[in-house]
């Protein structure tokens, strides 16, 4: 049994659509609890009802019907479609389109409450036809945990199975500059992106896996400096959404510190959670794409992203299974905190390493209750 952690991309998730139809597919991984947020607690939710209905394959058959749904309404209310001679010169980017550029301009000087006042949103029919939410709040097989930023408060908002609904969902993939703030329960929330893409915390207090998988839609590296405007626009964009899930790691890096050092008192050691961490990077497979190819649902490109899903993961199944449940195959602290293990910052540090600290305890001192309460708080 392993947890997921999802990422969000706008249709870069149809990548997310492709690992998950892998490890369905092979059949070794079973996955306790999926954390998601944007277009990635779509396929939560869409994967968790698939699978509470039909098993494996029903979950498999669900995500294509959704993301073939995803294209066919996009084809019809895409605000950044591209011309019919467009096709054959961009690849999968659309930021030259002339209708991405009208789009992009629009938004930038109109809120939604101007330029959409009916709040119409054709991913809430997408989504309507895709899942019945009604089951799925009896969800047994898959625990969900879908974030939302909430308005006011700038805080992350964790909904559970018992929580789903049509409106949690859509929360979560709220883009501020295209859709009107979700209500529910008197709260107003934005996009889950913002403040947890995707949150981790769930997973570590409400599953019994040790086992994280972190599936990466934006890319962490860049091996450019960006020098155009939309460049520029576009690393920001990738910075902002990995940001919460970075801050997270380097608390998960600092307690698994804390547990394979031996620095935590016997009676305190059943409270944290050494957690086993794994990566999928899509980095590579979509190192090509900018933030315009987001809004792309032609059926080619989507499917073009699954496969390139269905490979990653492929790859990543036959070097990383043996070690699930037993270490990490990333090392937290040079990888995501662009740390050695002695601390000196490396910059130019990209492949991953299994983590040398794991099963590992070194002869340190135990920190007394007064300096570990502090540590869980901050995880929390």
């Amino acid at each position: 049994m392993v947890n997921l952690a999802l990422q969000g991309g706008g249709a870069h998730g149809a990548f997310a659509w492709g690992v998950l139809d892998k490890l369905l597919e092979d059949g070794r991984v079973d996955i306790e609890g999926l954390s998601a947020a944007s277009a990635g607690a779509m396929n939560a939710s869409v994967y968790a009802f698939g699978k509470m209905t039909g098993g494996t394959d029903g979950a498999r058959q669900a995500l294509h019907d959704f993301w073939s749904r995803i294209s066919a309404a996009g084809s019809l209310y895409s605000p950044a479609k591209r011309m019919p001679w467009e096709f054959w010169s961009m690849g999968g980017n659309s930021d030259n389109s002339l209708g991405y550029w009208l789009f992009d301009s629009v938004t930038r000087m109109f809120s939604p409450y101007q330029l959409n006042p009916f709040d119409i949103n054709p991913l809430r029919d997408v989504l309507t036809a895709s899942v019945d939410f009604e089951k799925l709040v009896m969800c047994q097989c898959t625990n969900l945990f879908i974030s939302a930023t909430n308005v006011r408060t700038g805080k992350v908002r964790v909904f559970k199975n018992e929580e789903m609904s049509l409106d949690v969902v859509m929360a979560s993939a709220c883009l501020p500059y295209l859709f009107k703030a979700v209500e529910i329960g008197g709260e107003h929330y934005w996009d889950g992106g913002y403040m947890g893409n995707p949150a981790l915390f769930p997973l570590f207090y409400h599953t019994g896996s040790k086992d994280v998988i972190i599936l990466h839609l934006n890319p962490i590296h860049r091996a450019d400096i960006p020098k155009t405007s939309v460049d520029i626009a576009d690393r920001i964009n990738e910075i902002s959404f990995n940001s919460s899930l970075l801050k997270e790691l380097r608390a998960v890096a600092f307690v698994n510190k804390l547990i394979d050092e031996d620095w935590v008192k016997e009676e305190y050691r059943a409270r944290l959670k050494h957690v086993l961490v794994h990566s999928i990077r899509a980095d590579m497979a979509l190192s090509d794409l900018n933030v315009s190819s987001k809004f792309n649902c032609d059926w080619d490109f989507l499917t073009s992203l699954r496969d390139k899903g269905r490979e990653t993961a492929a790859e990543w199944l036959d070097k990383n299974y043996q070690h699930l449940g037993k270490q990490s195959t990333v090392d937290l602290r040079a990888e995501y905190l662009g740390l050695h293990s002695g601390g000196i910052v490396d910059e130019h540090h990209q492949k991953s390493q299994p983590n040398p600290t794991n099963g590992r305890k070194a002869k340190t001192r135990s920190a007394p209750a007064s300096e570990i309460k502090p540590t869980i708080r901050a995880i929390s």
